[in-house]
């Protein structure tokens, strides 16, 4: 839903991760989408230039999934607020990027509920909306039918969520390669992260993040990334935490969580092999930090994949 003042990056993310991802095995687009304003035609943005859809809103009438991206926070139009609150009623998934949190607001299906939005508008939301459980801190928030993420770039982690969570980890890696996209953040993580210190001693740990992510061992420790950073193990904590936004136990959780979830996507592998390969100690570990990403068991997981 492309409405006026909507900002023209909010609905790219939608657009890209979408419009072009790949059904399962060979089938046809995962998706079908289309965009549309209050009414079809022109739609105003901030950004320097117009934009022209073809559909008004009974092209939501019928959708699984709305997706309302970021657009100037003002007065919502009735009609919009009427539709969404249909669609929602109806069973829609609901989900807004960035500051399009306010229009879902507006129409009363943030009442309630956790929800975020771009850092620099979380205390004007909460003031707004106060209904609306504001966590200024999440890059996005799954509440099962409605989803809010933070601002801008945080989108795409959102809109990667979503394929993981309707088609699996192994389509939403491949359409995270095909747009050069860090596969996997998880929603928890911080939103603002400072600006790190430039001391000319190891500036970015991307090199390290891409060594671990390869081949996260269960006895991979945080003195190994410290070494492989070339850092004392105080100081490569705090640049870990200021670049990434968690600690580093956690980020080699949820990359071994993401690499079981592809074993047990696209492999008849046993779970024991799974545990092991992803990294995982034991079976036990696997199924704690599945239960935790998922909500199910492995052997759960894989039958949810041949319904």
């Amino acid at each position: 839903m492309a409405l006026d003042g909507v900002v023209s990056y909010d609905l790219a993310c939608v657009v890209q991760t979408f419009r072009y991802c790949p059904g399962t095995e060979g089938e046809p687009l995962a998706f079908q989408l289309e965009t549309c304003g209050v009414r079809a035609g022109k739609v105003l943005s901030p950004d320097g230039f117009a934009l022209h859809v073809e559909h008004g809103l009974a092209a939501i009438e019928s959708a699984d999934i709305v997706v309302v991206p970021g657009c100037v926070p003002g007065a919502v139009p009735a009609a919009v607020i009427e539709a969404l609150r249909a669609a929602a009623a109806r069973g829609a998934t609901m989900v807004s990027i960035c500051v399009g949190a306010y229009v879902l607001a507006a129409a009363g299906l943030l009442d309630g509920r956790p929800a975020t939005t771009h850092w620099a508008f979380c205390e004007d939301l909460a003031r707004r909306f106060p209904a609306v459980r504001v966590d200024p801190g999440a890059l996005y928030v799954d509440d099962g039918d409605v989803l809010t993420s933070a601002g801008l770039s945080a989108g795409w982690d959102l809109c990667l969520h979503i394929v993981r969570r309707e088609l699996g980890a192994a389509v939403a890696a491949d359409v995270a390669r095909w747009n050069v996209r860090p596969p996997h953040r998880e929603g928890g993580q911080a939103q603002y992260i400072p600006a790190v210190r430039r001391d000319g001693h190891g500036s970015s740990l991307a090199a390290t993040l891409s060594w671990a992510a390869a081949a996260p061992a269960p006895d991979l420790a945080v003195a190994d990334l410290a070494k492989h950073a070339l850092m004392s193990e105080r100081t490569f904590i705090r640049r870990f935490k200021a670049e990434v936004g968690t600690t580093p136990g956690r980020w080699l959780d949820s990359q071994r969580a993401v690499r079981a979830r592809e074993l047990l996507e696209t492999t008849d592998l046993p779970v024991e092999v799974v545990a092991a390969q992803a990294g995982f100690g034991s079976v036990t570990a696997l199924r704690t930090h599945l239960r935790a990403a998922t909500g199910t068991t492995p052997a759960g997981y894989r039958r949810s994949l041949h319904r």
